[in-house]
């Protein structure tokens, strides 16, 4: 009876064993689906973050090698660039009279300006003979100096720097028609626009045409047939058409001259009386062109009696007088005449003919005047 029975109750619970088990292995099914599910996302993020490593590692070694590059040259210049980079210390030799830096660690007795002599030497205290820098770079003279320090027992170690302040060698000249005709140095090299600026820009009366006399360094630097030692530059295309092949370098101990331009001037009984500005170094200027420039003559005025005044040397006062009618030449009964640069034509008032025949006055009256440049 009790075998019976408990033959039952295990035949009634197998039923339920076996829907346990299928919901245990249900679970676990969709436990594993999860577990792979989770697996495959980060399989993939692995995947995208090996594949962006390299593309970061590639920009951090391009990011070191343009640093790296960087901190090797001060200039990274195109094939075809025209920037010209300043000499850095070790191009630049030191020459006599040269105002000189010097900086050494540690030791501000020593650190201080010093000017090379006209022998090429220096004093540096408590050393007991001058130190040879003409004709040294800078960085050898650093070297230099170290050394003795060290040999003089002054300094364990010492570590020197040397910059160049002042050359009187190593300098532009520029002079005539600008308005601060000077020498400013500059250690490297420099334009014919920027030698203008420097000096205030062009006079009144600069000319079209400036003249490049080249120094020792150029000669050197240019040792070509084909770079010649004087260079003619045409300012009015270099500035109003702006061609950069005519901005021509410059380097230390160049002149740079600016040419006046032929100055015509016009004094007496015009509206207009001053100085004039010829074109160009080739151009021509007429007596009609004159009166016209000078707005015509006044209604006072005796045309008839108008003169030229032209520089003679042969002449006891250093002028010559042209007598001209300039009636006929307004009326084209005769034909009009050429002006010479820095003739002074007159047209005396009817009222001070005597005094404006005079040649003197006519030419201390014309160094007065305003400088008028023709358009």
């Amino acid at each position: 009876m009790f075998g019976c029975s408990q033959s039952k109750s295990l035949q009634a619970c197998r039923p339920k064993r076996r829907a346990a088990q299928a919901g245990g292995l249900c679970r676990l099914y969709r436990l594993s689906m999860a577990g792979a599910a989770i697996l495959c996302s980060l399989a993939l993020v692995q995947a995208q973050d090996s594949s962006s490593k390299p593309q970061t590692d590639s920009d951090a070694a391009q990011s070191r090698s343009s640093t790296g590059s960087t901190n090797k040259t001060e200039y990274v210049l195109s094939s075809d660039s025209k920037i010209s980079p300043r000499p850095s210390a070790q191009d630049y030799v030191i020459s006599p009279e040269d105002q000189l830096e010097i900086y050494v660690l540690d030791v501000p007795e020593l650190s201080r300006t010093y000017r090379v002599s006209q022998g090429g030497q220096i004093d540096v205290p408590l050393l007991p003979e001058p130190i040879a820098a003409a004709g040294l770079t800078t960085s050898r003279l650093s070297q230099l100096i170290a050394e003795k320090l060290k040999q003089a027992g002054m300094v364990e170690h010492p570590h020197v720097t040397v910059q160049v302040m002042q050359s009187r060698l190593h300098s532009v000249a520029i002079a005539g028609a600008v308005k601060q005709p000077q020498i400013y140095p500059t250690l490297g090299k420099t334009t014919i626009l920027d030698a203008i600026s420097q000096a205030g820009g062009l006079a009144e009366d600069a000319g079209n045409t400036a003249i490049v006399v080249r120094g020792n360094m150029a000669n050197r630097e240019l040792a070509s047939p084909s770079n010649p030692r004087t260079l003619t530059v045409d300012l009015k295309r270099l500035m109003e058409m702006g061609d950069p092949s005519l901005n021509v370098v410059l380097y230390p101990g160049d002149r740079v001259t600016v040419q006046r331009a032929g100055v015509v001037y016009v004094v007496g009984a015009v509206n207009l009386a001053g100085g004039f500005v010829l074109t160009s170094d080739r151009a021509q200027m007429t007596v009609l062109r004159a009166i016209a420039l000078a707005q015509n003559v006044k209604s006072t005025a005796s045309p008839e009696k108008a003169m030229i005044v032209r520089k003679n040397p042969n002449t006891p006062d250093g002028a010559e007088q042209i007598p001209l009618d300039l009636k006929k030449i307004l009326k084209g009964r005769e034909p009009d005449q050429k002006l010479l640069a820095d003739d002074i034509l007159v047209v005396p008032d009817s009222a001070s003919k005597r005094a404006l025949h005079r040649a003197a006055e006519a030419v201390a009256q014309a160094s007065s005047l305003v400088i008028y440049r023709v358009p």
